[in-house]
């Protein structure tokens, strides 16, 4: 059978709406105002004693509506991602934002009103709302930091002119960005992404030039995103803590994510114990560069002047082809994000950086972004972003409430599927020089998924500690620099210009905390690749139904019925012990067993 050929090129966002000015929008627009509307209509319904059909007939409508909410607020997070300097995508989407806050606000009175009402007509109604149970029991849990009406409108209309705004502006300012670099003699104009690549190659000089010209620009507005950032924090604090009365900063996620305070505590405090592990780990990478101590800017870093570029095509081949050999099922699902043209993985400047899968809606292929270009770590991150899509079109058999998965779990499946990729390209090519590439590359990327994103997680406490404290942005960038210091010890040489670096991570602007999510699904992963190293085919549905559950249930009740626990400290320590088997493996191939 031939081999698609795949072609690079923008998305199609046709699935959602056609344009911005067109009658399908404006339909689509009336149909929320209405719909919110008619939702508001059946609020005098609502009593203790309302029926469990009439409870469930709004709890259809809320659902409905919500859909198409969704669908409009996507499309124009979509635009606006594709071309972060389109004047006609920004302003759509602050229209749109303050609709949606508008609608939130319509349709409040029924989320305040089921928080409010008491555990014994509560659990009545719960019974015969299956679809719908756990999303009622996640709002429920919200009840101690839940404030009145008139407030909560006001903090929704806040949040569009407030912390809203103030991510876009840094969104809109950091992708205009353009990087200048000299590669082989020429000097080039970089988006950041194009820039990235560089700190992977294997001229050391290139490597630290590329991060040098990355602070350089991030830095000259260091004073601008740095107040960015502290007015970010400080809403994030007051409404958290000073209004909701929340114990923590990072507590306001542990309860979106239904994942107890002592549990991330947990995670953060093993990741900080195993951080010798991969100080470790960088001692036999200097070794294997023949430098006697790596740099900040060598820690990505090849171990060979072996390069391997992965034409586009055969990226998307090598993915699929992996999956295919894990489970068909699951490269027929990611093949639907080609087949439907959701992928935009062209380079273009203005283009919002990084990588994402969004998914608009139980009834839509979701759509990723990224920016392909050739390398190894590119065909990683587009096996990442089809592993998001595959958890999505695995759970789009519940309802809109219920399809997406919680943060902490909303990472297996991507890393999961990074996992069979780089086991394929090590099985499938026998050149040495790719099989130690991807060996070393392996721990890199555990590096950058499990350490670097806990370290982000401690540094955010700190930093929204400080912040509110009166620490000025030179202060956060000593928390930074500290935090760094800690994470690398002795192993790594630290410039000073890394202490700037919080302020290029979009995550921390973005959404706060969310960073520990990437370390606990990594270690999540460890634990079920090894049970499926082990278990070979056995252990395939029980992986597909963790991902069909997608946020229908709490990681919690979803893990232990996978035999997993992860409320114990010894799970988190039993991935950071695959890390350290595999460092070991890697150290005696090296000769340089401890």
């Amino acid at each position: 059978m031939a081999q698609t050929t795949y072609k690079q090129q923008a998305w199609s966002l046709e699935d959602l709406y056609s344009g911005f000015d067109t009658q399908e929008m404006q339909a689509a627009l009336d149909e929320v105002k209405s719909g919110a509307e008619a939702f508001e209509a059946m609020r005098p319904k609502l009593s203790p004693d309302i029926s469990e059909e009439t409870f469930l007939e709004m709890l259809d409508a809320y659902e409905a509506l919500s859909r198409t909410v969704r669908r409009v607020g996507y499309y124009a997070q979509l635009r606006f991602a594709e071309d972060t300097q389109n004047q006609e995508a920004q302003n759509f989407r602050a229209q749109v934002q303050q609709l949606l806050a508008k609608v939130d606000n319509t349709t409040m009175f029924f989320k305040l009103w089921w928080k409010a009402l008491d555990d014994e007509p509560a659990e009545r109604l719960m019974q015969p709302a299956e679809g719908y149970r756990y999303w009622l029991e996640v709002l429920r849990l919200q009840k101690p930091y839940t404030l009145s009406e008139p407030e909560e409108r006001v903090i929704n209309l806040k949040d569009v002119n407030g912390p809203n705004a103030l991510v876009t502006l840094y969104t809109a300012i950091t992708n205009r960005y353009a990087f200048r670099l000299k590669v082989d003699g020429e000097e080039k104009e970089l988006t950041r992404g194009e820039l990235m690549v560089h700190v992977r190659k294997p001229d050391a000089d290139l490597r630290a030039a590329a991060y040098q010209e990355m602070h350089r620009v991030y830095e000259q507005d260091a004073s601008i995103l740095g107040q960015i950032y502290q007015y970010r924090l400080r809403d994030w604090f007051s409404e958290n803590l000073d209004l909701r009365g929340m114990a923590s900063p990072i507590a306001a996620r542990n309860l979106a994510n239904n994942v107890p305070d002592e549990v991330v505590d947990t995670l953060l405090e093993v990741c900080r114990a195993n951080a010798p592990l991969f100080q470790r780990y960088f001692r036999l990478k200097a070794k294997r560069l023949g430098m006697k101590r790596i740099r900040r800017y060598d820690i990505y870093a090849p171990v060979s002047q072996y390069e391997k570029h992965i034409p586009y095509s055969e990226g998307i081949g090598a993915v699929l082809e992996s999956f295919r050999g894990f489970d068909a099922r699951t490269a027929d699902l990611a093949g639907q994000i080609f087949a439907k043209n959701h992928i935009d993985s062209e380079v273009r400047k203005g283009k919002m950086a990084g990588a994402f899968c969004a998914t608009a809606g139980p009834d839509l292929a979701p759509w990723v972004l990224m920016s392909y270009q050739g390398q190894p770590d590119d065909a990683a991150t587009l096996a990442h972003e089809l592993g998001h899509a595959i958890h999505s079109l695995l759970s789009n058999h519940h309802n809109v409430l219920s399809q997406g998965p919680s943060l902490p779990m909303a990472e297996t499946a991507s890393t999961f599927a990074e996992m069979l990729l780089i086991d394929h390209l090590l099985s499938k090519d026998p050149d040495p020089e790719l099989q130690q590439l991807l060996l070393f590359g392996q721990m890199d990327d555990a590096y950058g998924t499990i350490m670097r994103q806990a370290f982000f997680a401690l540094f955010e406490r700190q930093a929204h500690a400080k912040v509110n404290e009166g620490g000025t942005v030179d202060d956060l960038s000593q928390v930074y620099f500290d935090n760094l210091k800690d994470q690398f010890g002795e192993a790594v040489d630290l410039s000073d210009d890394f202490r700037f670096e919080w302020i290029a991570i979009p995550h921390f602007y973005h959404t706060p905390f969310y960073v520990y999510a990437y370390a606990f699904g990594q270690l999540l992963v460890l634990s079920l690749y090894q049970q499926y190293l082990s278990e070979g085919k056995e252990f395939i549905p029980r992986y597909l139904e963790i991902l069909a559950a997608g946020g229908s249930d709490s990681s919690v009740r979803i893990l232990d019925r996978a035999g997993i626990d992860f409320t114990k400290r010894a799970f988190w320590q039993g991935g950071f012990d695959v890390l350290e088997s595999s460092l070991s493996r890697l150290e005696a191939l090296e000769g340089d067993s401890n």
